[in-house]
């Protein structure tokens, strides 16, 4: 069987987002009444270190070591104040000095990257020049943050991935503050549990994919990816598409 790392890097080499996408619509069970996201960390783009959608830096892949931010004048979830060793902040670190926690623990080896769920409506920054600094010296692959960040000059300097969904000027504490680590979040309407694989192309976007799912995403995307092969390729020799769908993906 295949370890981690080599999974990741067929995952990197082999696929993208809009593949894992494909496969996690087959493969996840939707609650009745809501609609599909199929892994999808939707509205993000990279800002570090080039601001934009491209095809000049590299695709990463990692698991998932979680944020949850909270208003400022909220109290910590029950599970960060019942468990602050593994889910809160200990007393005099900066919630960024755990970022390597997870990794550190995890025996795959396979580095983390940081996910940072920010409460809906705000217009602060949870992720600046001095937290990215400090990520990139704990050796974090990349962030991708469900809500603003800021110094963007600063942040490219670092060279550290960053992906998010707007920009601010402001600091985190003047709206926000960390809520706990480790944790269920969720951003556009994923869950992403600690250990979930993150997915970063920085053309395609993002996606979530859940670790107990890896295995089934990868042996089902090469099946998958056949098909559209083929249904192209009928459509380019005058197939209708509705012809080339019933006939290859059915």
């Amino acid at each position: 069987m295949a370890t981690l790392n080599e999974q990741l890097e067929t995952l990197i080499k082999e696929y993208s987002p809009c593949d894992v996408s494909d496969a996690l619509i087959k493969l996840q069970k939707t609650p009745e009444g809501s609609t599909a996201r199929a892994g999808y960390l939707a509205d993000l783009v990279p800002f570090s270190p080039v601001t934009g959608r491209n095809e000049t830096t590299p695709k990463i892949a990692a698991p998932a070591t979680t944020f949850k931010f909270i208003p400022k004048s909220s109290s910590p979830p029950p599970l960060a104040t019942e468990n602050p060793e593994k889910h809160g902040f200990q007393p005099g670190k900066h919630w960024v000095d755990h970022v390597g926690s997870y990794a550190a623990s995890d025996p795959s080896g396979a580095g983390s990257i940081v996910v940072i769920e920010q409460p809906e409506g705000q217009y602060c920054a949870v992720t600046g020049g001095i937290m990215a600094t400090r990520m990139k010296a704990l050796g974090i692959k990349a962030t991708v943050v469900g809500g603003r960040v800021r110094d963007l000059r600063e942040l490219q300097a670092t060279g550290l991935p960053i992906w998010a969904q707007a920009t601010s000027t402001v600091g985190t504490n003047a709206e926000a503050k960390a809520g706990a680590r480790d944790v269920p979040i969720s951003i556009g309407g994923v869950t992403v549990s600690p250990g979930d694989i993150i997915f970063c192309d920085p053309l395609e976007g993002v996606v979530a994919i859940p670790r107990e799912l890896l295995g089934q995403v990868l042996e089902l995307m090469p099946k998958l990816i056949a098909m559209d092969d083929q249904a192209k390729e009928a459509v380019a020799q005058g197939m209708s598409v509705t012809d080339a769908f019933k006939k290859f993906r059915s």
